[in-house]
């Protein structure tokens, strides 16, 4: 990439630290190049505030605001949802919504006619990759500018420096500068205290936890939510027919009031080291629990077991950034076809940090309890001994073989 082509660019802006002192560094370093800003609303809600003026006065000449949110739930949280992926303990929301507002990010570079895409991603980070191979997806020429990997600075502190000499306006300090990701499905927390491992996180301080409370601090009695599923897909809460959408945000309002899906992790980056974060994901915990429960009763054996092990493979590839893969496709048309019958309702009980099944119902239910029951009923004991017989019986030639040895 020639530097003297470069004219003009879009940048991935979040009105964050790092996304707003990319557009001076960029001037300076890339011909005074015309930078337009592109912010992905993916439901980050007061983020977004003010940052027009913000992005104009730091040097953008335009800012593009994409309501992002239907999308970023429809097609990226729900799929990863019925496939019940999980990547070690987190609920994968900040790499669900990085294609997302990578794509986004590319219709606009391509409407505009820009010479490349920025990101503010460290090199450090599992951002960088998200955003990178998506943009390989959908422009697979365009060059891509990521300044962590360009410039002289070391530091978030160097960062602060870099902004005040360039009067770029902050909403933070050196003492709470977290990193921090946020958007409809969950808040991230890096950084400060969380780097040494021994600390505990300041759950009980004030302004620490943003999407709910503390489990000490949440009621000293119960809440019961209601949800209703079709084909795997939330479509009420209590009684009451909304969008996944909605529904997801009413979960972060009841999740959130009751301690419900605060995580502490040190997880396995891409780029191969260890990081710690906490993670905030009240109404998603609250999802992904009654979407198991409900497959509990909806699904086979054989298919729930494998749907396991597939859910980590899926994990694994929205993890990395591999969401505009053949595989994870392919994953995704498998796991349609398993919620085909997830239909029905669940219940739970939030209470201090804790989801308690309290009732599961479906027409699909393959749970029957004339024959569970350990009362009297039509299965016929004496079959057992047969098929154990059968069963055990690969044990019992070893058995034998050994003893003649």
């Amino acid at each position: 990439m020639n530097k003297a082509d470069i004219k003009k660019v879009v940048l991935a802006y979040s009105g964050g630290l790092d996304t707003s002192i990319i557009i001076p560094w960029l001037k300076e370093n890339y011909n005074n190049c015309e930078v337009i800003a592109v912010s992905g609303n993916v439901g980050q809600a007061d983020e977004l505030e003010g940052l027009e003026e913000k992005a104009i006065k730091t040097g953008a000449s335009k800012l593009y605001v994409l309501d992002l949110t239907e999308e970023y739930v429809d097609d990226f949280i729900i799929p990863t949802m019925k496939a019940g992926a999980v990547y070690e303990d987190y609920l994968l929301g900040t790499s669900t919504a990085r294609p997302c507002i990578a794509k986004g990010l590319v219709d606009i570079a391509i409407k505009e006619g820009a010479d490349a895409i920025v990101h503010g991603c460290t090199g450090k980070g599992n951002d960088q990759v998200r955003f990178e191979l998506a943009i390989k997806h959908f422009a697979p020429n365009m060059p891509i500018i990521a300044p962590w990997r360009e410039w002289s600075i070391k530091s978030r502190e160097e960062e602060i420096e870099y902004a005040e000499a360039h009067n770029v306006p902050l909403k933070i300090n050196r003492e709470t500068n977290y990193s921090k990701d946020k958007n409809l499905w969950h808040l991230s927390h890096e950084g400060l205290d969380l780097e040494d491992t021994g600390n505990e996180p300041q759950y009980e301080k004030p302004g620490f936890l943003e999407m709910g409370v503390s489990p000490l601090q949440a009621p000293d009695v119960p809440t019961y939510v209601t949800l209703d599923f079709e084909q795997g897909v939330p479509v009420a809460l209590d009684g009451e027919t909304l969008s996944a959408k909605e529904i997801i945000l009413k979960l972060n309002e009841l999740g959130g009031a009751n301690g419900i899906g605060i995580i502490d992790i040190v997880e396995n980056r891409l780029v191969g080291m260890k990081c710690r974060g906490v993670y905030e994901t009240p109404g998603g915990t609250i999802l992904y629990k009654a979407h198991s429960v409900l497959e509990s009763i909806c699904l086979d054996k054989m298919t729930l077991h494998e749907k396991h092990k597939l859910s980590i493979t899926f994990a694994e590839l929205v993890y990395n950034g591999q969401w505009f893969t053949p595989l994870r496709e392919a994953l995704s048309a498998f796991v349609d076809k398993t919620q085909e019958k997830v239909t029905g309702t669940v219940k739970l009980k939030l209470y201090k940090g804790n989801i308690i099944n309290a009732g599961v119902w479906s027409p699909y239910s393959l749970y029957s309890e004339e024959i569970a029951t350990f009362g009297e009923s039509d299965y016929d004991q004496k079959d057992s001994a047969g098929f154990i017989n059968l069963y055990g019986l690969p044990i019992k030639v070893q058995a034998l073989v050994d003893g003649k040895k």
